[in-house]
């Protein structure tokens, strides 16, 4: 995605002018990613600072961009059904590299039973089909603070 400059978001949680910087990620052998290119580009048009990974990617690559890019937030596209396993497996490795202060969401098709689980296991927000862009991005700025460092 080419990188064009936007006007800094405020966070309303942090009160500082930097930009949230989130990574987007499609991780396993799930192949669509339609669906997460159109949520990387409506939080960059929002003015933030968006990585997308690229399809593909194990949880312990995305887990490294996360740090590399010193993210404050990671959203994971899933569409395969491997969802259990894979955003559990990122909980998993965010905290045993001690990532702390970085928030996980995600979406794609994962049953409305499953979530309750995802959030107890540490994910912060499930996004199923029919979450609107408008909806996601107030997410995000509510949700996950500028880092400010």
């Amino acid at each position: 995605m080419p990188h064009e400059s936007y006007a800094p978001h405020v966070s309303e949680r942090s009160g500082s002018s930097e930009r949230i910087r989130i990574v987007i990620a499609k991780a396993g052998l799930d192949g669509h990613d339609r669906g997460a290119k159109v949520i990387a580009r409506a939080l960059r048009d929002a003015g933030m600072e968006v990585v997308y990974t690229g399809l593909h990617q194990t949880p312990e690559q995305i887990v490294q961009t996360v740090i590399q890019e010193d993210a404050d937030a990671v959203g994971l596209s899933i569409l395969s059904g491997a969802h259990m396993t894979l955003f559990k497996r990122m909980v998993e490795l965010l905290a045993e590299n001690e990532v702390e202060d970085v928030v996980l969401f995600g979406g794609g098709i994962i049953p409305d039973e499953d979530v309750p689980e995802l959030e107890r296991a540490g994910v912060a927000r499930v996004f199923t089909p029919g979450a609107t862009m408008d909806e996601i991005v107030e997410w995000v700025r509510a949700n996950v603070p500028a880092d400010d460092d």
